[in-house]
């Protein structure tokens, strides 16, 4: 059959041709791409005498069908799945890894690559083609080109195992949350939800074949509202105990041993390759360094967090007291009281704002922000092929209005899709023979469907949640690299977050705001008020916040810095290692672990301390803007030049220091958050 996953893509862009893509294409496809990406491995050994130009950059070239085709094919998986294509990926996931393996088990390969590292001092390289020698080098020997052939087999078969242990991970976080559902028959049940989240139930309800009853999904934006402002306790704790619960149930969808199993080979095989841990091999490659570093940055923020958090709590908890009676407050309970106590200290709430954050309006309002900061315009195009009826593309173009990149954009939640916002991309930036090759980028998010009588409202959370990914799309559409496997996101993963969350900074300030925040039926700006709100609101139980997410690094890193044999039971060790952190009481049966998907099946594993790291740059890189305009030119320009389009093409601290003037201070975010006064 034609396949046109092997053709050149004859589309606006050579963009996916996602309309003439079905399943059955995907594994021929990958097969005879890894025979391609076979072929050019073989010529560059065929080389007589190995260079740089010939081995490493050649290498770096090297199956860009295969990466283009797996990308397709794994970014379906999250956002537009189904058995056919999760099937595949059983399949798939285990030819990639063998190939991989392939390449950086290769002794006469890497006898080349390390015969020009060993020149490294006499090739004058540019820093760029230091960057990628230095990378290319560490990625033979971090995947095991100096084992023996016998460890190197174990090598291989502890990948194909962790490729298939991984996918099932996901494969059943998402049939849980898809599985769930809970219907509501009396709309007295429902007080103090808002009318469009009603409305939004009764939508699903119908959806699902039970029209005039409500309907809630552990999709976030019926989990979280329902959450938020449910007066009925008995619907928060089903709905939070159905969310707490997932996957840790003992049925076929229980993760405990796909955990075990994913921790047992991951600490395997950084033992065979030398190291103490699985931490201690992912963070020799990242700016912490090392897991008594990550360790020691989490218990200093955590020393100044916890006070706060505690004091928050019993604020909390006499707020619930006195207003309901409530003599223990529980954690079905937090979300709920917290917003009817932001609304008494601070007059705001979500449903004050959501009429000001309609969804177009706020991506416009993005655009418009990435327009005044580095000058690139977005337009939608029409004929670009799409995924899903949701999606829509743009052409993106630079301030001298050339072609820049492709955005996708995907909103809203759906079967085949997890949970989250992620950016993601479907061909990366480089440059070839003098050809700037442009990359392929796209957001996923589940924000708040519309409804038959509203347009899509977000909450001030979706909000920064799309000016999040957005900064990580910026990484990737603004990239400038010559490498690929340097350029955009492809960074130290603790460096990773800082062009996300500083774009975040942008929606506390009235400049940007006034951009798009108008209401949904009258136009009206978003008053000044509201913005001082806002501001004032920001701090609102930053303390426990603060302590929730470092209670996830501390557990990941729990998980992940010492032997896993010694773990009999995933409940007895979360509860033990998150006890120091849990500011309510833990609830029975609850497992937070069974669906941390970003630990055991994303990329953050000995990672998600990354998130707080990344806060220390971003915000001390804002204040930078802050002191020259946020919307300041020069700050911008510099921001482009040594973040977003220089990629990893050098070490971040080298990056961020030639940004900032400066090594990076905690002041900022301690300051940001109220845990230190001015």
């Amino acid at each position: 059959m034609n396949n046109p996953l092997l053709a050149d893509f004859a589309t606006p862009f050579e963009t996916a041709p996602f309309d003439q893509i079905t399943p059955a294409h995907f594994l021929p496809a990958i097969k005879a791409a890894i025979t391609e990406a076979k072929e050019d491995i073989s010529k560059i050994k065929s080389e007589a005498v190995p260079t740089f130009e010939n081995t490493i950059e050649a290498l770096d070239s090297t199956g860009k069908r295969l990466g283009i085709i797996a990308g397709i094919f794994f970014n379906l998986n999250s956002a537009e799945t189904n058995d056919e294509i999760q099937s595949l990926a059983r399949e798939i996931s285990p030819l990639l890894t063998e190939h991989g393996n392939d390449i950086l088990l290769d002794q006469e390969l890497f006898q080349r690559v390390a015969r020009i590292f060993e020149q490294k001092s006499q090739l004058k390289l540019t820093p760029e083609q230091a960057t990628l020698l230095e990378k290319t080098y560490k990625s033979f020997v971090r995947n095991g080109a100096k084992l023996t052939s016998e460890k190197a087999d174990q090598l291989r078969k502890i990948d194909q195992e962790l490729a298939q242990v991984t996918l099932q991970f996901g494969e059943n976080v998402l049939a849980e949350t898809n599985k769930f559902v809970y219907f509501v028959d009396r709309e007295s049940d429902l007080e103090g939800l808002p009318d469009g989240i009603k409305e939004a139930a009764a939508q699903i309800a119908e959806e699902k074949g039970e029209p005039g009853k409500w309907a809630f999904t552990l999709d976030y934006p019926s989990y979280i509202p329902a959450m938020t402002y449910a007066k009925n306790r008995a619907l928060r704790e089903t709905l939070f105990m159905a969310n707490g619960t997932k996957c840790a149930k003992g049925d076929e969808l229980d993760n405990q041993q796909v955990i075990k199993e994913i921790l047992k080979l991951r600490h395997n095989r950084a033992v065979l390759l030398g190291y103490k841990s699985h931490a201690d091999f992912v963070l020799e490659e990242r700016m912490a360094k090392s897991p008594d570093q990550v360790m020691s940055f989490l218990d200093s923020l955590l020393e100044k967090a916890k006070p706060k958090g505690i004091t928050e709590m019993k604020e909390l908890e006499a707020f619930a007291a006195e207003l309901d009676g409530l003599t223990e407050l529980k954690k079905w309970d937090f979300a709920y009281y917290s917003e009817l106590l932001k609304k008494e200290k601070y007059s705001l709430d979500d449903e004050l704002l959501r009429p000001y954050f309609q969804l177009e309006k706020v991506i416009d309002g993005v655009f418009q922000t990435a327009e005044k900061l580095y000058g690139i315009t977005f337009s939608p195009v029409a004929d670009i092929p799409l995924y899903h009826k949701d999606v829509t593309a743009y052409e993106v173009k630079d301030k001298e209005g050339k072609y820049l990149s492709i955005f996708y954009a995907d909103f809203f939640p759906r079967p085949g899709k997890r949970n989250g916002a992620w950016m993601t991309s479907y061909k990366g930036q480089s440059i070839k023979e003098g050809e700037d090759i442009r990359p392929h980028v796209s957001i996923v998010c589940n924000f708040t469907k519309p409804t038959k009588s509203k347009p899509s409202l977000l909450t001030f959370n979706e909000v920064t949640t799309l000016f999040h990914e957005f900064g990580h799309a910026l990484h990737g559409m603004m990239a400038k690299g010559t490498y690929e496997s340097l350029s955009g996101t492809s960074v130290f993963w603790d460096f990773v977050e800082l062009p996300s969350q500083i774009f975040e900074n942008w929606c506390y300030e009235k400049e940007c705001l006034d951009l798009f925040a108008k209401h949904y039926q009258t136009g009206e700006k978003i008053p000044e008020d509201l913005i001082e709100k806002i501001k004032k609101a920001s701090n609102f139980q930053q303390g426990y916040q603060a302590v929730r997410q470092l209670s996830f690094g501390l557990l990941d890193m729990a998980y992940h810095s010492e032997d896993p044999s010694k773990i009999s039971s995933i409940f007895e060790f979360e509860e033990d290692v998150m006890k120091p952190t849990d500011l309510l009481p833990k609830v029975p049966g609850t497992l937070m672990s069974t669906s941390f998907s970003h630990i055991f099946q994303g990329g953050y594993s000995s990672g998600y301390y990354s998130y707080k790291w990344a806060e220390v740059l971003d915000a001390d890189a804002f204040e930078l803007f802050q002191e020259n305009g946020v919307f300041d030119e020069a700050t911008a320009d510099s921001f482009v030049k040594n973040i977003l389009s220089a990629g990893g093409s050098e070490h971040p601290s080298v990056l961020y220091k030639r940004f900032r003037g400066r090594e990076p201070k905690q002041d900022a975010l301690l300051r940001r958050a109220g845990l230190i006064s001015e």
